[in-house]
């Protein structure tokens, strides 16, 4: 069962509802879904859903990625796939795909995205793509495992990094909290 525009507006009100400051913030991800676009569609370019997982481990270090595509480093997630159910699935499909770390190994630390994030992609002329907007998804997860097997298409490393290192500050601060 496929992600919804339902599913995604209902997703974005709960966030809202814990984080009221953020709505000009959302505005819009907010107009996109008012004038009727399909955020769960990698062909919305207006803008499209993404699905992050933000992974504490027992020290309190949190998972990166180097993403060979961008040559940066960020947090586990990407696009939505046909089969997942919610947002939050598809976060923790992206963690278990792109690191090798079981679903089992993972423990969610709530339903609500701990951070929406838009941010800017370059176009990709290889993939026929244009500029567009990213609206990302981030869930919290904890765990005792490590990263088993890197999906070498997409990832080229990865590093744990003291959360303190994550550069947006609200998503810093709501790490902290969430895992004390």
């Amino acid at each position: 069962m496929a992600i919804t525009s339902e599913h995604i507006r209902a997703t974005v009100d709960a966030y809202l509802d814990a984080h009221p400051e953020e709505k000009d913030a959302l505005s819009v991800v907010l107009g996109l879904l008012d004038d009727g676009a399909d955020l769960s569609s990698r062909q919305e370019f207006r803008g499209h859903a993404t699905a992050g997982a933000v992974l504490v481990n027992e020290e309190g270090a949190v998972l990166h990625i180097h993403h060979l595509a961008l040559d940066k480093w960020l947090l586990p997630g990407g696009h939505l796939e046909p089969q997942d159910a919610t947002l939050h699935d598809a976060a923790l499909r992206e963690l278990t795909e792109e690191t090798g770390i079981a679903t089992e190994s993972v423990t969610s630390l709530g339903d609500r995205p701990v951070h929406i994030d838009t941010h800017p992609i370059p176009a990709n002329d290889a993939k026929g793509e244009p500029g567009h907007q990213h609206i990302d998804f981030r869930f919290l997860f904890r765990t005792a495992a490590d990263v088993r097997e890197l999906q070498v298409e997409e990832v080229t490393d990865f590093a744990w990094r003291d959360a303190l290192t994550l550069a947006d500050e609200r998503l810093r601060q709501r790490v902290r909290s969430g895992i004390r």
